[in-house]
């Protein structure tokens, strides 16, 4: 049975620049604060997440250790130099790239109302794979070289779209190849996961990267609550959320630094996942068999003339 759960809004923006109409939406989508931390929860109880603006910054303090209120743990602590030594890159290393633990930087977080129409499926699920550019001319057999790229990917036949930015904001160069779309990222960049809402609905918008929940650290999973994306919004999502106040930012790195690796759940390692659900009872929701209708509808179904009624 679905109920009505707390979700929360981004008071920070969490992308390099803010518009006018990300500002807005934003607005729109807002709860009300929230400085307390989350209290031990089921994942069906635990809060999805919205953005409201105030500003983008780098926090001067190091990472914060994880609490017991559901966000995603730190990074362990480097390894002391006999370890380190010991851990040099051998010919069994994994090549490529993964996300490590970024620096910190401000997000805030407060709540909003948001019930689920389906509480464990979503409407749709996208998928983008991350590598370097020798990674990404391997995984995609060359077909990358001299391939023309795209800014990101449309989900749901355009009624939202999901992409990577760098953090100038400028979209990183994505391949298709077969039904799999790959992004080409770069050892030490941050990046940001941008996702946008064509629609007049609410949408709920859960994300992994590298097989984690951004919000929790955890293994992802449906259950999880996301980010609220209003009518029409923009949302940036910048790191794995630390507290109601942060996030540590997201940042390309070779697999034995990433943080999957580093918690022992690498075998993801590589993968950047969003899953969106609607609203119950949104008056026109984006249901695949409705993108699907829409997508074979005929302009000029009457093709030849029919008989006359007696």
């Amino acid at each position: 049975m679905n109920r009505t759960l707390p979700l929360f809004a981004l008071t920070a923006a969490i992308g390099v620049s803010a518009c006018a109409s990300h500002r807005a939406s934003y607005e729109a989508s807002s709860g009300s604060a929230r400085n307390e931390p989350l209290s031990p929860a089921t994942a069906s109880q635990q809060p999805a997440y919205a953005a409201t603006e105030e500003g983008e910054s780098y926090a001067q303090s190091a990472p914060a250790s994880a609490d017991a209120g559901g966000y995603a743990p730190s990074a362990p602590s480097p390894a002391p130099k006999a370890e380190r030594r010991a851990m040099e890159p051998t010919r069994d290393e994994r090549p490529g790239l993964g996300t490590s633990w970024g620096e910190t930087r401000t997000s805030r977080v407060s709540s909003a109302p948001f019930e689920r129409s389906d509480a464990q499926s979503p409407f749709a699920v996208t998928t983008l794979n991350y590598n370097d550019s020798t990674g990404v001319r391997a995984m995609t057999r060359g077909a990358s070289l001299g391939a023309p790229t795209r800014d990101g990917i449309e989900v749901a036949g355009g009624a939202l779209s999901v992409r990577l930015l760098d953090a100038s904001g400028r979209p990183l160069p994505t391949y298709d190849f077969g039904n799999r779309r790959f992004v080409v990222g770069n050892d030490g960049d941050r990046y940001v996961i941008q996702v946008q809402n064509h629609t007049g609905n609410r949408i709920e918008a859960v994300a992994t990267v590298d097989g984690l929940d951004v919000i929790d650290g955890r293994a992802g999973s449906f259950e999880k609550r996301g980010y609220l994306l209003g009518p029409w919004a923009t949302v940036e999502i910048d790191g794995f959320r630390q507290n109601f106040a942060e996030v540590a930012a997201f940042r390309f790195g070779s697999v034995r630094d990433s943080y999957a690796e580093k918690k022992g759940e690498g075998r993801n390692v590589g993968v950047i996942g969003v899953a969106f659900f609607a609203e119950q009872n949104a008056p026109y929701p984006w249901l695949q068999p409705e993108v699907e209708r829409r997508r074979d509808a005929d302009p000029f179904p009457g093709r030849f003339a029919t008989p006359p009624s007696y």
